[in-house]
């Protein structure tokens, strides 16, 4: 019901918004934008004199800077052009361009600041990138799949959940004794510890359709998923290499220094995430064997924190390499060696596990489709630019340091979009420098949680879950508990 009330509101907000936008600022291209806009697609347009009538080089250069992230594109010839930007809609040059491209649309300077909005793909294009997030999720499916039946068959997933039971049976109540789908949740959260999200995925899956074996209403999420789930939407991730490489590829002077706050940052996420679902369920987190276990975890985190301090940029690069891909292969291998141990069928229980791979795969695109075509509505429509002008002006009404804002899109979109998030990091980058507070900030950000809408719309989408009951109020709670954990760590660190 939660999640059906948020997807309706997204499309009648977005609706109306587009429509103030058209009938009220006279931004005649929002409708396109919405329904078949491309995310690459570019406003080609002509520039005639210059911004508030500075016909510099300067000015018109750092003009055509801004509005590029927009989707504009300066053109030379003016058969090329769709649009004709300029101080003076009514000058004799205006007239005589448009006898060329009668077509062109005019407008001002202010008028295309007014009406750029960021790129985005509209409704079909949205609809299309649903299907191939499916169609290139069948190849990792049913490889790890594959080895999951494998390691089922030989029985490691049983062993694996002996090794976790003693936490996870406080954790998660209503499990049986070493019931498989501990063993599975073990490797999720493995895998997302490494950031290896093609891996975290399947594991997730395949947890979510163990856990689902045991509900009594299989449209209704029991109490294990929430918990599973909520867990893994706060997205602990002990290294982000991806952030890394990307603060690295705009040339950060220290890619590496938002390691420690985004670590950090996801760890009190995910304690959060714990705790309210805990205190939902009525689960005492304080047992001692919770405690240790929490202990543990933080301790080795230290560790590593300690052990990341002491390397340069390039090595923490090849040690995260080492560490994730090279743990994930271990496993692998692991998972072989013990099945021809067992002198167990390997190729066949491969290939079982692999089917439904597939299936899995087709089944949650649906469910895919219906989130991410409300959310694109959402940024096309301008609704998420007013939410963040808005906060903007809130915080410098209440005369609080506004420095955290210029950061704040990616921590407020990375619930909705992950590939969206990381777009709108970059244009912070480059908007205001890989070493600004600002940039810092977004890097931080998208660290310390996942993509709490994909992760509903893919985990319960699987197993054709339709009453999430609290586990979206829940995943954006500690979303916020992150976001604030952030801010709060990026004035630690930066001042």
């Amino acid at each position: 019901m939660v999640l059906s009330r948020i997807w309706t509101a997204f499309i009648i907000i977005s609706v109306l918004v587009a429509g103030y936008h058209w009938l009220f600022q006279g931004n005649d291209l929002i409708f396109n934008r919405m329904v078949v806009g491309k995310a690459d697609d570019t406003y080609s347009y002509i520039m005639v004199g210059g911004p508030q009538g500075d016909t510099s080089a300067k000015a018109r250069i750092a003009f055509d800077s801004t509005i590029r992230s927009f989707g504009f594109v300066k053109r030379d010839r003016v058969a090329d052009a769709k649009y004709i930007v300029t101080d003076d809609p009514g000058a004799d040059t205006i007239k005589a361009l448009k006898k060329i491209v009668p077509e062109a649309t005019v407008y001002t300077y202010e008028e295309v600041r007014k009406i750029g909005l960021k790129p985005v793909d509209g409704i079909f294009e949205t609809c299309k990138s649903a299907v191939s997030i499916c169609i290139n999720l069948i190849g990792i499916m049913a490889l790890f799949m594959g080895f999951m039946s494998i390691a089922e068959r030989a029985g490691g997933i049983r062993f694996l959940s002996r090794i976790i039971g003693p936490f996870f049976s406080k954790l998660f109540p209503d499990l049986p004794k070493n019931h498989p789908a501990m063993g599975h949740m073990m490797m999720n959260f493995s895998a997302n510890l490494l950031g290896l999200d093609n891996a975290a995925t399947p594991f997730g899956i395949k947890a979510m359709e163990s856990l689902q074996e045991l509900n009594p209403s299989k449209e209704v999420a029991s109490n294990a998923q929430v918990m599973f789930l909520c867990l893994h939407a706060s997205g602990l991730t002990l290294i982000p290499t991806t952030i890394i490489a990307d603060r690295l590829a705009l040339r950060a002077a220290n890619p590496t220094d938002i390691f420690i706050p985004c670590m950090i940052a996801s760890f009190v996420a995910t304690v959060a995430a714990m705790s309210i679902v805990a205190i939902k369920q009525r689960i005492n987190i304080f047992q001692p064997v919770i405690l240790v276990w929490i202990g543990s975890i933080s301790a080795l985190i230290a560790l590593l924190v300690y052990y990341i301090t002491t390397l340069r940029t390039q090595e923490v690069q090849v040690f995260s390499g080492i560490l994730g891909n090279g743990i994930l292969l271990l496993i692998l291998f692991l998972i072989v060696l013990g099945a021809a141990y067992k002198k167990t069928n390997i190729f066949d229980a491969f290939i079982d596990g692999a089917k439904g791979g597939f299936e899995t795969a087709v089944r949650i695109i649906p469910y895919l489709v219906g989130l991410l075509v409300a959310i694109s509505m959402f940024r096309s429509s301008g609704t998420f630019d007013i939410i963040l002008d808005g906060l903007r002006n809130l915080f410098a009404a209440l005369g609080t340091d506004t420095r955290f804002v210029d950061g704040l899109p990616t921590g407020l979109l990375k619930p909705l979009s992950g590939s969206g998030a990381r777009a709108m990091m970059i244009d912070t980058m480059k908007a205001t420098g890989p070493d600004s507070f600002g940039s810092r900030l977004a890097g931080v950000f998208r660290g310390s949680s996942d993509t709490t809408f994909y992760v509903v719309a893919v985990y319960f989408g699987a197993i054709g879950i339709k009453n999430t009951r609290y586990s979206i109020s829940t995943m954006l709670l500690a979303d916020l508990v992150g976001i604030t954990t952030a801010i709060s760590l990026a004035y630690l660190f930066w001042g």
